[in-house]
């Protein structure tokens, strides 16, 4: 039987490897992707808590990290391109030295 204990450690695992991927990754696009994995697991979690209680207020809150998660998606890759179309590469060092 899968209990929340269960949700909760697949959830920490996510976590833990798209906490390693933000730290270790250069590429923009990379980190982006490790930023998502993070959020998809903050959302496990929210989903989990919300059936072992029995209430609905964990999956509202999930539409809402959904919702963040897109606008920093569109965000995220509109920089992306600004930085392709400028430095002509997706490095994460780059982004120090733009300026407008």
């Amino acid at each position: 039987m899968v209990t929340v204990t269960h949700y909760v450690v697949a959830s920490a695992a996510l976590f833990c490897i798209g906490l390693a991927g933000v730290m270790s990754r250069r590429n923009v696009l990379m980190i982006l992707l490790c930023v998502e994995l993070m959020l998809n697991a903050a959302n496990l979690l929210f989903v989990a808590y919300s059936k072992a209680w029995g209430n609905l207020h964990g999956q509202m809150i999930v539409f809402f990290v959904i919702t963040v998660a897109a606008a920093e998606v569109t965000v995220g890759l509109a920089i992306a391109i600004l930085m392709m179309r400028q430095r002509n590469t997706l490095d994460a060092d780059a982004v120090q030295s733009m300026k407008w």
